[in-house]
């Protein structure tokens, strides 16, 4: 899949493709059904698929005190979107100049003129432009006018309700991954390389494979029972937390995973872990022996809850 990050990165080889338009936070089941009509598209057509993102999203850049956990962040995002037939993605840097881009200027620069739209796939509550001006009709007018026909994502339902981002981290918030894994088709992970920490856990015997997460808010927080993707042995089973380790004066969201029965340097590798079981939410304790208490108890927790699984 080949990245392409700004209109000013576009080549004449680019220009004609099918394409949608979106944010795709999570990649989740709702997302792929997107993505299979675009890419059946794209073989009827024999064109390639194009993903139209924007960095930061949106309501990040409106409103980043308000903006929702993010599910992916991008990398995350750019591993996930070849396995649904994506063969280039354009990554547009939203900024002022874009925000204030009038809807008819958008669609000209960046769907006509930049990409030569052949075909759009878009929600049909999908605003863009300055002030939201444009909309699902706008497009559609303008597609005739163009030359491309512009179709509406087909809603994809599960338990009589549209999967959607919101319904993800509202199942994650909770601590429902069942629930959270049903909607994405997988178990939700988080991404990331495994960094050097303050060395807190190797005092009680406890050492954690520690992954920034780089994000303002994170979607699950709390102890988790979860699987760790990417090293020798995958998976190898753990217990983690995630959040800001209020017991020793954390500020920063952090995932700090135990792997069991497991002792290999992988410092500054590029894993991933499934989050499978949520044990209790994050809790400040009095003191870190407090801590070391709990901390071994949801060890066995987590070790309990894959011996019953399997």
């Amino acid at each position: 899949m080949e990245l392409i990050r700004g209109l000013h990165n576009l080549r004449p080889r680019h220009h004609g493709c099918v394409a949608t338009i979106g944010n795709f936070d999570g990649v989740h089941l709702g997302h792929q059904a997107v993505l299979g009509q675009l890419a059946e598209k794209a073989d009827e057509l024999s064109l390639p698929s194009l993903v139209i993102t924007f960095e930061p999203q949106p309501q990040e850049y409106f409103a980043p005190e308000q903006a929702k956990p993010r599910l992916t962040r991008l990398r995350e995002k750019l591993k996930a979107l070849p396995r649904y037939g994506v063969d280039r993605v354009l990554c547009l840097q939203f900024n002022q100049a874009l925000a204030s881009l009038p809807a008819d200027e958008f669609i000209k620069q960046i769907l006509v003129d930049g990409l030569g739209v052949r075909y759009l796939v878009v929600g049909d509550d999908f605003r863009f432009g300055n002030h939201r001006a444009g909309d699902f009709s706008m497009l559609q007018k303008a597609g005739e006018q163009y030359g491309f026909p512009v179709v509406n994502m087909h809603t994809f339902n599960i338990d009589g309700e549209r999967v959607s981002s919101t319904r993800v981290r509202e199942a994650l918030a909770k601590g429902d991954l069942d629930t959270a894994e049903k909607l994405i088709g997988r178990p939700y992970r988080m991404c990331g390389r495994v960094a050097h920490g303050d060395k807190r856990g190797r005092t009680i015997g406890f050492p954690t494979a520690n992954i920034h997460l780089h994000r303002k808010a994170t979607p699950v927080e709390g102890v988790f029972a979860v699987e760790m993707f990417g090293i020798e042995g995958e998976p190898v089973a753990g217990v983690a937390n995630v959040g800001t380790r209020p017991t020793v004066d954390g500020t920063r969201s952090l995932l700090e995973v135990h792997l069991f029965d497991f002792d290999k340097d992988i410092y500054g590798q590029y894993i991933h872990v499934n989050f499978v079981h949520k044990l209790r939410d994050e809790e400040r304790f009095d003191s870190f022996e407090e801590l070391k208490k709990q901390i071994l108890k949801d060890a066995d927790d987590a070790r309990a809850f894959f011996k019953k699984r399997d």
